[in-house]
């Protein structure tokens, strides 16, 4: 019998993040594709629109009028998916139809008052501004006693649902801890708990040993295929030292995150040569006033191309009623993006 391979056989690999598991079957990734293919974003936008509801000095659709802001701007969400002034309650039929209410805020995040301007086509120090709102959010909101967890993002591109082309990220603060925080904040309680140490502590080490799955590296951060990646080209961007939360971060480590993010979405880009979209965002501690050493501040990007700028990797079947599955092993994506350029091709 030929040897266990995981290059070449169908296998299941464990998320200790979340205690789940995914299927990869790498001998898929030869089928012929004759399904539905994207149209790749290779448009070319103004760097300032004046029908778009994100530029500066421009009027939202609520009627307020964005300030001529230069740097990044920060505004509460006009159609946020929570408010602060939910009314409290719930329903309980059975044990089995539950609700409760629940409450929390929506912020938006313009990343530069450019139109035109992606992450990966921002310099450090304009990306740095981003990471340095973000902290300046998280400590503001989570020190709210409404708010216990702050979930970060960014959509990027149609394929991702974006609505407005204006490279911008979200805030959603609320209430509870949502379901995959609260998945990886047991897993790396428990693993805290036996080891004494983070769960992506002990994890980095060993993909920087193996060096099989790192895309990049600075001083203070590690960009790598996490060995349970469900997307393509799914990436985690890790740091080096164990903080809880992006607000602990030194100001060298703030500028290393800058630099990681902006070199990642560059690769990104210069894989097929389009404008990559993705859903990224961080996870972090909840803001609930308890203590969790356990945390180790990360963040998720999940791009869903899949061989080209035009074929996408859909989340169906199987996925939606078994676990997720992927056709190329997160080793071969690592590759793939290691040995990118990280000269933007635009550029």
């Amino acid at each position: 019998m030929a040897s266990f391979d995981l290059a070449q056989q169908p296998h299941r690999r464990f998320n200790p993040l979340t205690g789940e598991w995914l299927l990869v079957s790498p001998h898929r990734a030869l089928r012929p594709w004759q399904g539905q293919q994207e149209a790749p974003d290779r448009s070319q936008r103004p760097a300032y629109d004046p029908t778009c509801y994100l530029c500066p000095g421009n009027t939202r659709a609520n009627g307020a009028v964005n300030p001529a802001y230069e740097g990044t701007f920060v505004f509460d969400n006009d159609f946020a998916a929570l408010t602060p002034d939910a009314p409290t309650g719930s329903v309980e039929v059975g044990g089995l139809l539950r609700a409760e209410a629940e409450s929390g805020v929506g912020r938006v995040i313009c990343f530069s008052p450019r139109h035109d301007l992606t992450l990966p086509e921002m310099d450090v120090a304009a990306i740095r501004g981003v990471v340095d709102v973000w902290a300046a959010e998280f400590e503001a909101l989570g020190s709210r006693p409404d708010i216990n967890y702050v979930q970060i993002f960014e959509n990027k591109g149609q394929v991702m649902g974006c609505s407005n082309p204006h490279p911008h990220g979200q805030i959603w603060a609320q209430r509870t801890v949502p379901g995959d925080p609260a998945k990886e904040t047991v897993q790396q309680q428990a693993y805290y708990q036996q080891h004494g140490r983070t769960l992506l502590t002990d994890y980095l080490e060993i993909e920087l040993k193996e060096q099989q799955r790192v895309v990049l590296e600075n001083e203070h951060f590690v960009v790598l295929v996490p060995f349970w990646a469900a997307w393509p080209f799914e990436t985690l961007v890790v740091p080096r030292r164990a903080v809880q939360d992006v607000t602990q971060l030194s100001s060298e480590e703030r500028d290393a995150f800058a630099d990681a993010i902006r070199r990642l979405t560059i690769r990104y880009d210069n894989l097929f040569q389009t404008s990559f979209p993705y859903s990224a965002g961080l996870h972090q501690r909840p803001t609930d006033g308890q203590e969790y050493p356990e945390w180790h501040l990360h963040m998720h990007f999940y791009p869903p191309l899949l061989r080209s700028a035009t074929v996408r990797k859909f989340m169906v079947g199987y996925e939606l009623l078994a676990n997720p599955q992927r056709d190329i092993t997160p080793e071969y994506a690592a590759q793939r993006l290691r040995e990118l350029s990280e000269v933007h091709y635009k550029g």
